[in-house]
């Protein structure tokens, strides 16, 4: 990322991560559903070591952690990898965590690894072309031969057809106090097509209430040209998916046919 964007988009991380469970009816429900659906998922291709290459607190790391999978996992929020490795040791699972992002991967961690996912839409804070070419390389080189990958954004086709602008959160009641979460999407038409989500809580016991607000931008990338960039990237076998509200593209690792700078190793 740029490093205006890198800074936009770990201060809204390092806002948000007190209150990440927020964001879910439950968490470690959602823990548990996504240990099932990424056991399905990675288990038929003999995956046993796995880098999460944006863990946020930990939701799909110890999720596989706790299914026996080697997991290291990486975010470039400090606040993140503080509750990711809470939630871990809350979780009694042994997860690698690491301070890094997307583009600076291969200085912090060596492969290669069976597989490597980026959920949660993560990967679409990449804004222009140049990023998402480096990210894809550096995951190319992490993986082993054949090595699985999976990205996960929302549906951005689906929503740049609709273009919604309130979506509802949820509601949770902590002591005396209502926390309601919803969210505002503001669209800017690009080029490239960005999206700014808008986040809110609204705190309160009934009679006094506090607003909270945090923007974060995202790229809406379209199916067709993440395909491309995989393609260009070396990824092959591209299948889709779907899971909860999220697009999954699954791609294997095959030849590298440039389109990023080369992966740097650490010394």
């Amino acid at each position: 990322m740029r490093l205006m964007d890198t800074i936009h988009t770990n201060a809204f991380y390092n806002a948000v991560a007190a209150d990440y469970h927020l964001f879910f009816r439950d968490w470690w429900a959602t823990v548990e559903r996504e240990a099932v659906y990424l056991d399905k998922l990675l288990s038929p291709h003999g995956v046993r070591t796995v880098l999460d290459a944006s863990c946020g607190p930990g939701t799909q790391s110890i999720a596989l952690a706790g299914k026996g999978y080697a997991v290291t996992a990486a975010d470039p929020s400090a606040a993140l990898l503080d509750r990711a490795r809470a939630n871990a040791q809350q979780a009694g699972v042994e997860v690698t965590l690491l301070h890094a992002s997307f583009l600076d991967l291969p200085a912090h961690v060596d492969g290669p690894f069976d597989a490597l996912i980026t959920t949660g839409n993560s990967f679409a804070h990449l804004l222009d072309d140049a990023e998402i070419a480096q990210a894809l390389a550096n995951f190319h080189g992490l993986l082993a031969p054949d090595g699985v990958l999976l990205v996960g954004i929302r549906d951005f086709d689906a929503i740049l057809e609709t273009r919604p602008r309130f979506l509802p959160g949820q509601i949770h009641e902590q002591g005396d106090e209502r926390v309601i979460g919803f969210d505002i999407w503001d669209y800017n038409d690009g080029p490239p097509p960005t999206i700014t989500f808008n986040k809110f809580f609204v705190r309160g016991d009934g009679e006094a209430w506090a607003v909270t607000h945090a923007p974060v931008v995202y790229r809406a990338l379209r199916e067709a040209e993440l395909r491309a960039f995989l393609e260009r990237a070396g990824f092959v076998d591209t299948e889709r998916a779907d899971h909860w509200w999220e697009m999954l593209l699954v791609s294997r690792r095959g030849k590298a046919k440039g389109g990023g700078k080369n992966v740097r190793r650490r010394s």
